[in-house]
């Protein structure tokens, strides 16, 4: 077994170092995705506003990859769709502690793209994840 970690972030040389997410990963083992989850709970219930559906949102990533036999460490890549840019910008000094509290200091590549809706009506945001897990 290697000493290296299952999953290390790529920045090329020169380039400067990107703040809260990574350029590239790189990683070895089992490849677990999500589909698109979005900011309900259990129960099929929407948070209200766009900072509660974040945080339950990432909650849910959390589940379905540790259910998968992964850990947060192990995400390498995380797309977001957000029906409102200026409500995602607008939000990005707030959504620094709710990222941390549940996904820690670890930041994939990442991508954020506005759409028209999402399928559920109510959704603010939804979030694809790729996990390469151990094994």
């Amino acid at each position: 077994m290697s000493n290296l970690p299952a999953s290390r972030a790529i920045l090329p040389e020169g380039w400067p170092v990107p703040r809260g997410y990574a350029n590239g990963m790189v990683a070895e083992g089992r490849v677990l995705v999500t589909g698109g989850l979005v900011g309900w709970n259990e129960h099929g219930v929407f948070a209200e506003g766009f900072l509660p559906q974040l945080r339950q949102t990432l909650a849910n990533i959390k589940a379905v990859v540790e259910a998968g036999g992964g850990r947060i460490e192990d995400i390498v890549r995380l797309t977001w769709y957000v029906t409102d840019i200026e409500a995602y910008r607008a939000s990005l000094k707030d959504m620094g502690p709710i990222y941390r509290e549940t996904l820690g200091r670890h930041f994939p590549a990442m991508a954020v793209v506005q759409v028209v809706a999402l399928v559920e009506p109510q959704a603010l945001i939804e979030i694809e994840a790729t996990a390469v897990v151990a094994g």
